[in-house]
């Protein structure tokens, strides 16, 4: 992957993590590919809880603010390598019960057509901080 395309796929993570930070959907779905995928960082299932296709990661998306409805996404790290990319950041959230956690998460990312095609969640699994 040459220079260009790095900075490319960095500046777009960065907008989509922008995208995150204003919990605006529809901004994050102009980013996905139309056979998006989101393994979620919890979950049942190996991979996390997983969203299949853009109507169902439409739908599993605002999940995560539902049950942090303050949730943000800061201090992103990224790099890109071929058709992958990874941003390390610090995602911090408080409940509606006032607990709150912060914490380092990675998402794994596939691009596809200049397009993302698999974001792949993963989180430290910190105790929840005291309510403020």
């Amino acid at each position: 992957m040459n220079n260009a395309s790095q900075k490319a796929g960095a500046e777009m993570l960065l907008a989509f993590a922008a995208a995150w930070n204003r919990h605006d959907l529809d901004a994050l779905m102009s980013f996905m590919s139309d056979d998006c995928a989101f393994h979620a960082a919890a979950g049942g299932e190996l991979l996390g809880r997983s969203f299949v296709g853009r109507e169902a990661v439409r739908q599993g998306f605002p999940l995560v603010w539902q049950t942090f409805p303050d949730a943000a996404w800061n201090d992103p790290e990224i790099f890109i390598a071929g058709d992958r990319g990874v941003m390390e950041s610090t995602f911090s959230g408080s409940k509606p019960d006032g607990t709150r956690v912060e914490m380092r998460m990675v998402d794994v990312f596939t691009f596809r057509d200049g397009k993302i095609s698999v974001k792949n969640a993963y989180r430290k699994d910190r105790p929840p901080l005291a309510a403020v």
